[in-house]
């Protein structure tokens, strides 16, 4: 027997297979399997002739390695705002035929910008920004990173590994599928923030410890201990002060002890000069005594018997009356000699003004009288 077809029942099939074909397209998209899909049948035809190999001339191949020759335009890196938000995907996907038909619910609209303003301060009350990465468990720092429609915060590396990884495309947190992403600095900016803090808290504790050291040098603690170790420090600081200021050069200092001692000599030689013809008969009287107090028998130069005045041999040693035919000659520094060895002294003295022999002063000299 022949089956009987009826015009309804044939579109009723037709609808049944229409819509099975649509529901198998949206889960194979969904699912990314685009080489079964309904929406591209010529796919794997054209990949496959597109990966066919042709034939390629040396001559006209180039290295691809950037040697940092090729100088970018200016012009667009001038114009270019680097901390400029954008959508990642600003125009949305085809619809498939399940959600052309109703079948499926169609993808929301994308977001308007006040809709991502929204979605961005409910990010930063959740601190998504502030906190790590969900997905590397790592910091922001200045990493390009994404807003989902979801109001979480990746990586934009680590959400585009996750997506291939995972073969679909869901929020690794919610699990919200076909969301929206839109790529924003706030995690570079805190970070930012939080390397300027950390350079101001080592330069102030820098600062402070450099006072803090300078106050401990100057201002002597309370603790009996620590201020013994201060006024001990503050001793051995003075006194190799001192040291350091001294001049070891012991050729420098001779040489100005000697200068100093020519000085002084020519002073005084001055001053014997001014003196010297003022000696009166009674001072000379009074150094004549106290030439004879000291009991010099010899002359200082040629070791020989003297010859006294007059009247003075009573008080002097027996052998010094002995008398001698040379002169005696008294210094104004009570110093006693034979007149011709302090002549022959005098002639062999370098000095243009003559010294004593013993005590290197300037003199005046006077003859004695002899013993009868």
């Amino acid at each position: 027997m022949q089956k009987k077809y009826y015009k309804g029942s044939s579109r009723k099939q037709e609808s049944v297979a229409l819509t099975a074909v649509a529901l198998q397209d949206h889960i194979l998209r969904n699912l990314q399997l685009k080489n079964l899909s309904l929406g591209s049948p010529f796919k794997s035809k054209t990949q496959n002739k597109k990966n066919a190999y042709k034939p390629v001339n040396k001559e006209n191949v180039r290295a691809l390695i950037d040697t940092g020759l090729r100088k970018t335009g200016s012009h667009q890196q001038e114009n270019e705002d680097p901390e400029q938000e954008y959508v990642l995907d600003p125009c949305p996907q085809p619809l498939t035929l399940a959600q052309k038909l109703g079948l499926v619910e169609s993808p929301a609209l994308p977001l308007t910008t006040e809709e991502w303003e929204h979605v961005k301060q409910r990010s930063i009350r959740q601190g998504d920004s502030v906190h790590i990465c969900a997905i590397c468990r790592e910091e922001f720092a200045l990493q390009p990173q994404v807003l989902l429609s979801c109001s979480h915060v990746f990586h934009r590396a680590c959400l585009t590994a996750f997506e291939r990884f995972a073969g679909k495309k869901t929020c690794p947190m919610c699990r919200k599928i076909q969301y929206q992403t839109r790529v924003i600095h706030d995690g570079a900016r805190l970070f930012r923030i939080k390397c300027a803090t950390r350079i101001q808290a080592c330069w102030r504790g820098y600062v402070v410890r450099k006072w803090y050291k300078n106050l401990r040098k100057t201002v002597p603690p309370k603790d009996p201990q620590l201020r013994k170790k201060f006024f001990e420090e503050k001793f051995t600081e003075i006194c190799q002060h001192l040291l350091n200021s001294y001049e070891n050069n012991v050729d420098e200092l001779f040489t100005e002890i000697d200068a100093t001692i020519t000085a002084s000599q020519t002073i005084f030689q001055q001053l014997d000069k001014k003196l010297g013809p003022f000696i009166s008969e009674a001072e000379w009287e009074k150094i004549q005594m106290q030439a004879f107090r000291q009991e010099i028998a010899d002359c200082p130069i040629c070791i020989m018997p003297l010859s006294h005045p007059t009247g003075l041999q009573d008080g002097l040693p027996p052998d010094s009356h002995q008398s001698c035919s040379r002169q005696t000659v008294l210094l104004s520094c009570s110093h006693v000699f034979h007149h011709t060895c302090l002549q022959a002294f005098e002639e062999f003295s370098l000095g243009e003004i003559p010294i004593c022999p013993l005590c290197r002063s300037c003199y005046k000299k006077k003859i004695l009288n002899m013993l009868a």
